[in-house]
């Protein structure tokens, strides 16, 4: 049968890895919106806007409020 990834030594590799995406990057996002929001209104807001959308579908918020 075929080792599949659960079987990994590594696993701590991966999580960390989606802790990183779900998280992190929205963070890293927002504060690159900031700072471009301070000289460029309208890129700054959408580059907020995409942080607020990216961190809500990586955080499976969208799936969680339509299974209410």
């Amino acid at each position: 049968m075929i080792n599949l990834l659960v079987d990994s030594t590594d696993m701590g590799w991966y999580i960390l890895l989606l802790v990183f995406l779900a998280i992190c990057l929205p963070v890293i996002l927002f504060i690159i919106g900031i700072v471009v929001f301070q000289k460029n209104k309208k890129r700054g807001k959408i580059i907020l806007i995409s942080a607020a959308v990216y961190s809500i579908i990586s955080l499976g918020l969208c799936s969680g409020f339509i299974s209410f």
